[in-house]
């Protein structure tokens, strides 16, 4: 055993006694946060806007601090980005986290001195709570590589702009710069497809050891590896034996990524955004990743079915249950209020707190009142693959509200990995279907009753995905294709056979 990996086991055991610390205490760890975040920002512009010094609990926050999206928020982060101090949090932010909006352009995320270090504390925290629970450090003397956005960063005011993925790059310990792949140089390039060609050139030879990104762009790296190498990642890597990922689920990948391998590796998932890092898997065993009560967040949960009523009620989290689907709202030290980050969660613990990213309150099917989330499409895909025994490479699921005869029904949009000739579809869309009305019953509902037709599927050219994601500018880094949408402007623009 070296030097490192037994230090990182000792290490390993300190923390995850820290973070049982307040896991085990969590309605009060998160008063704390209430507390320290209110009276930090009261006498900021949007605190004295919104009355922080007559807050006194969460019901006043409630009363004086409305829900708000990235839109509601703009004039106050314009405010920031245009130089003043003092205006979401005391100070100015250390960095501006570059993100695409769909429909405010770009939006411009604050990072300050006070939420920078639990974005890197978080991922960090994960793996030592890996090796505390299985024992196994020797990754660590390896080489590991994160598929990530370009580390360059433009200045604005006094404030550097950059992605978050490569922002977090100028946080890696010295201790691990050694074992960091690809090379400064190579991560800096731009164009995505030039980028992992890079990647792959720089990593054939090396013992890697951690591989991390998300999957679909891992996917690619993995297909190129292969191709250029002719063998499995696993005997390429013959260390390689932890993968981590974040930003969509594992689960629809893990055939296909186990194929690439040849043989199945230890995960970990990680809940990470440019809002803040919100949790990450502590244990092999248990289903879900434990929730960041103690790093400057505050949480406030809205049952989904509710959100866009008038005054839906905000909930803490010593009042939410396990399996309801929950809109997250947050308070951060970089100074976002009352902020919807989209996501929509699920408890899989209250004891302690584990969720589950079930969608994205905007990414559902509900064009005949199904209410279809990403969780339950990625369920049906999962079980349906594992029935029928073949691989998909991606997919994406839309309403066909207008067919040219017969009844509506949803359209899944799939690119296979197995050859289509050789799957009886008829069967695979049967499985699919099957298994969706077994999680929803509305949709059920809707089948039974002759509302809908039974999904049909629409197979997409091979790299179709990624043409589309091209032609978005979006190829790569972070971004990832929706799992589904209540319209159908990513599937007409999709290839298909």
């Amino acid at each position: 055993m070296s030097l490192k990996s037994f230090a990182a086991k000792l290490f390993a055991k300190v923390i995850r006694k820290k973070i049982d610390r307040w896991a085990d205490n969590p309605i009060v760890i998160q008063e704390k946060v209430f507390q320290d975040l209110i009276e930090k920002a009261q006498y900021t512009a949007f605190g004295e806007d919104h009355s922080f010094d007559d807050i006194a609990c969460h019901d006043d926050f409630v009363k004086y601090v409305p829900v708000r999206d990235y839109e509601a928020l703009k004039p106050y982060v314009e405010r920031v980005v245009a130089g003043e101090s003092d205006v979401l949090w005391p100070g100015k932010p250390l960095y501006f986290a570059k993100t695409s909006g769909t429909t405010s352009g770009a939006k411009y995320i604050p990072l300050t001195k006070e939420s920078m270090p639990t974005h890197t504390e978080a991922a960090r925290n994960a793996i030592l709570c890996y090796i505390a629970e299985t024992g196994r450090a020797q990754f660590v003397d390896g080489k590991m590589i994160f598929l990530q956005g370009s580390p360059e960063m433009t200045q604005k005011n006094g404030i550097q702009i950059g992605r978050l993925s490569g922002i977090v790059a100028h946080y890696v310990p010295n201790y691990l710069q050694r074992n960091r792949l690809p090379s400064w140089e190579t991560n800096c390039i731009e164009d995505w497809e030039t980028k992992v060609d890079a990647i792959v050139e720089e990593t054939l030879d090396q013992d890697m050891t951690i591989i991390s990104g998300i999957p679909s762009w891992v996917q690619m790296y993995f297909e190129r590896l292969k191709a250029k190498s002719g063998k499995k990642i696993g005997d390429l890597f013959p260390n390689f034996n932890l993968f981590i990922y974040g930003g969509v689920n594992y689960q629809p990948y893990r055939a296909k990524f186990e194929h690439l391998i040849g043989r199945s590796v230890d995960s970990i998932e990680l809940y990470p955004a440019s809002e803040g890092f919100f949790a990450f898997q502590d244990l092999q065993t248990e289903k879900g990743m434990l929730l960041q009560l103690d790093s400057g967040i505050f949480y406030e949960f809205i049952q989904a079915d509710t959100f866009f009523d008038e005054q839906p009620e905000r909930l803490t989290i010593g009042q939410v249950v396990c399996g309801v689907n929950y809109v997250m709202i947050i308070s951060t030290t970089a100074g976002l209020w009352g902020y919807n980050v989209g996501d929509t969660i699920q408890f899989t613990s209250t004891s302690p707190y584990r969720v589950v990213v079930s969608g994205r309150i905007k990414h559902f099917i509900s064009a005949f009142g199904e209410h279809v989330i990403g969780k339950e499409v990625e369920q049906a895909m999962q079980e349906a693959v594992q029935e029928q025994a073949i691989r998909v490479s991606e997919f994406t699921v839309a309403p066909q509200t207008n067919p040219a005869q017969g009844l509506p029904y949803h359209e899944w949009f799939i690119e296979m990995e197995s050859d289509p000739l050789t799957v009886d579809m008829d069967a695979f869309a049967k499985a699919l279907d099957q298994a969706l009305q077994a999680q929803n019953s509305y949709y059920y509902d809707l089948i039974q009753g002759k509302v809908l037709q039974p999904l049909k599927i629409a197979l997409v050219q091979e790299n179709g995905f990624n043409t589309y994601m091209k032609s978005q500018g979006k190829l790569g880094g972070q971004n990832k294709i929706p799992r589904l949408a209540n319209d159908r402007k990513i599937a007409d623009q999709l290839p298909i056979i």
